[in-house]
This record gives structure tokens, sequence and C-alpha cells, in this order.
């Protein structure tokens, strides 16, 4: 596949000649050897590593770099040789006046021939996102967690069999790159500037491109393992996803790439009921830890879409269980996925009896100043499904002055926060249970005695 945009030109100027453009010999450069791909999504930033391999004429060399319709910051071009640094220097790049998305590298070469080289900059229009299919075993107790990373290039280039690295984190620049890379000429002036520029913004942009090199290079070296596999390794505050094998990712388009894949994870399934929260339905959950216990931990996950199924039958037919937008997970970390309202499991909250008691008066026309409001509450929970479930079911009260009697089968209620208690219900395949409780508030003076 051609490049659609990048126009690299090599000049070769002979000895003796003279710099006018008429004189200079035009050399189409070979198609790339290969390309990484570094995103960062935070900033809407992409570090590109595009290997070359030019021919160079013995002396001075010129090489043009054309980014024009493309969202390349030219503040961040760099070229490197990657072999015979000794006998090729990289003099500098010089912006043409008045000529528009144009750079050119002078370049001085002690030997005539074939020369590899890397060229770095950066661009926007590149993203990445996540998501998550998880699939249930029949018995609920353990799942299959895949990942997925979504790239999509609007940077104006193709990237032909790109290597492809995501980070997860975030990042400041003082410059957004779309917007230099947009501008008529390099730092919005139409004079040449020298290369390298020591501005704040270009030191910022070298000191992540830096980084983010350095986690490449370590990566390059686990090179052999299965295709499409995912290297993750921490890189100072960010993490960073390798990507195995090389996709093809077309200006415009958008390839999914396989990121994670683990199966047996141990995983909770319960149900909550709070009326101020889900209504009159009770919500089912999965929950997992992001841990070795579960088989997981060895990197954090992004945040992205996760779409739950579930094993219904040995020829492993799924079921469609529901989708919850899941938040980024760091290592360690317990996640619960809300998969909507369930209609097999049912809760109903009835108030039987409401008195109040416990009167107080102040000593000023004999006012009521403080009750007791006492509520008996019948709490049903039922259960359709063909295996067992577990039922939270949350009670929130108006303040922080309450006494609690509890009644029935279930076991000890736990308190949350100051207002709020659950009730966990282990209930059977299709079976019932009832209980109840009678909460008793207090009000004002009464609070005192409390």
């Amino acid at each position: 596949m051609k490049n659609r945009t990048i126009n690299l030109i090599l000049f070769l100027f002979l000895a003796g000649s003279s710099l006018l453009w008429a004189k200079i010999d035009l050399v189409t450069l070979p198609e790339r050897d290969s390309v990484q791909m570094t995103i960062y999504n935070s900033a809407d930033i992409t570090l590109v590593q595009d290997s070359r391999t030019l021919t160079l004429g013995k002396g001075e060399n010129n090489l043009q770099f054309s980014w024009a319709n493309t969202l390349i910051d030219p503040t961040s071009l760099e070229l490197f040789a990657k072999t015979m640094a000794d006998k090729i220097n990289i003099m500098e790049l010089s912006f043409p006046p008045r000529v528009k998305d144009l750079g050119l590298w002078k370049i001085k070469s002690d030997v005539p021939g074939k020369a590899p080289v890397e060229i770095n900059y950066f661009t926007s229009g590149i993203s990445w996102r996540a998501y998550y299919m998880a699939t249930l075993a029949s018995d609920e107790k353990t799942m299959e967690l895949e990942g997925y990373v979504r790239v999509t290039n609007n940077s104006g280039e193709d990237y032909e069999n790109a290597k492809v690295r995501v980070i997860v984190g975030k990042i400041n620049l003082l410059d957004e790159i779309a917007a230099l890379a947009r501008r008529q000429y390099p730092y919005g002036s139409p004079l040449p500037v020298p290369y390298p520029s020591s501005s704040a913004s270009t030191m910022m942009r070298r000191e992540v491109a830096f980084e983010m090199k350095a986690a490449v290079a370590g990566a390059m070296d686990m090179s052999l393992a299965k295709p499409k596999d995912i290297i993750k390794e921490g890189l100072s505050e960010y993490f960073l996803y390798t990507i195995e094998g090389t996709e093809s990712i077309p200006s415009g388009w958008s390839r999914r790439l396989l990121s994670l894949k683990q199966s047996d994870i141990p995983v909770v399934n319960f149900y909550k009921y709070e009326e101020e929260r889900y209504g009159n339905f009770a919500n089912r959950f999965i929950s997992f830890v992001n841990d070795e216990k579960h088989k997981l931990g060895k990197e954090p996950l992004p945040d992205g879409l996760v779409k739950a199924f579930r094993k219904i039958d040995k020829e492993n037919h799924l079921s469609y269980i529901g989708a919850d937008n899941a938040k980024y997970i760091p290592i360690g970390e317990k996640v619960e996925l809300n998969m909507g309202s369930s209609l097999d499991v049912r809760v109903e909250a009835k108030m039987m009896d409401y008195r109040t008691k416990n009167y107080l008066f102040n000593n000023s026309g004999g006012n009521i100043s403080g009750w007791d409001e006492e509520k008996s509450y019948e709490i049903t929970v039922s259960n359709y499904r063909s295996l067992p479930v577990r039922v939270e079911v949350l009670r929130n009260f108006p303040h922080q002055y309450w006494e609690l009697v509890k009644k029935g089968e279930f076991g000890e209620f736990e308190k949350v926060d100051i207002d709020t208690v659950k009730f966990t219900v282990e209930l059977a395949p299709n079976s019932v249970k009832k209980f109840t409780y009678i909460l008793t508030q207090f009000e004002g003076d009464r609070r005192q005695f409390r």
C-alpha cells in the first residue's frame, strides 16, 4: 500500500552543483520498512516511528519532508541514522520561507549507498478505545473475558503493517498537536526555523517521546510472543499495551485488535434492590477483582463497554445478559458491573404498620417537641431462576436517628452508612423468602436520647 499523503523526496546534490531548484535530482523514497505507532488517547497524540532505507550520495544530501493534508506536528520531526551513525551526520532541519507544509533535512554522508533511517514525529487524529466481552459459564461461577482495542485513524495518513501500542494514563502538553499541524508555517512564522527548537513545549514533547520510545525498545525484546498477544508494562505513571503482530490502518478506517483473553476467572453474581436508585426492580450485578487470585492483575484494565453473555448448553450457545460501561480498573481493584433490571428475581417491600409514640412536650404552650415513628415492613424476595441467587436489599432512612428490630429468613443486616442498611438473602432455585423489620425513627427532641 502506498502512502497517500506524506511525500518524502531525496534531493541528491552532486559535487559542485549549485543550489538552484531546477538542477536538483529528485529521487522518490522507497516504501516504509516498518512503522510503529504509540497512541496517547488523553492528549490526542501519537508517536510515529517510521523506518525507511535512504540511498545517499557521498557528501551533502537533502531530504524533503511534506506533511500536507495530515495532522503531523512539524515541530516534532526527528531523523536518526540506524546504522553507521559515525559516518552519517544529520546536520539540520529547516523550513523554506513561504513554503507551506515542507521541511528540508541536510544530511552529510561519508560513504555512498543504502542507509536505514528512522523518522519520528507526533501526529493527532489517531485514537483508540477498549471494550470487552464477558462469557459466563453455565453455572455462572466463572467467566471468560476478552478485551479488544479499536484503533481509529483520522490523521490523513495511511499506516501499513504498523505495530500498535496504546497508552493508559493522562499527560499534559503546552501545545495541542492538531493546532501545531494546522499552522500555515512551523511555529506560526514564514521564516526558516533552526532545528532543534528549545521551546518548553517542544522539550516536553521530546520528554514524552523519550519515555514512549524507551518503553517501545523494552517491548521489542518480547517480539517472539504469539501473534496478537499483548505486552503490558509500566511506564512512569502510564501503562503501555503493546499489541503483537501488525495491522494496516488506512486513514478513515478502524481496526479491532485483541488485547486480552483470560478464561476461568472467578466471578460473583448477585442482585441489588434499592428503590431510590433502581425503582421497584432488582438489578443484576457481576463482580470480580483485577488481581492474581482472579487470574488477572497483571495490568490495569482500560475503561470501556463490557457486554456479558452466558453459556446455556453443551454446544456453548450464548444468551445475552446485559452491558455496562466499566471505569478504569487499577490492579487489585474490585469491579461491579450493572447488567440492568431483572424479571427472574423480584423484591417486594410493603409497609405493614405505622404509628407514632413517646411524645415529648415543650414547656411553652405544651406543643409537641419530639416523638417516635414506628414503621413495620414486610420484604418478599422471589427467585424464579433454576440457579441459586444472592440478593442484597438496601433500605435507606431519612436520617441517622433510628433503631431497627428484625425478624424472618435472612442473615444479619449490615450497616452500610449512618442512614443505610443492607439485608443479604440467599435463595435456592425457584424459591421465595420473607422477612420483616420494625424501624423506629426518633424525631425532634427525642433524638437527644439516642
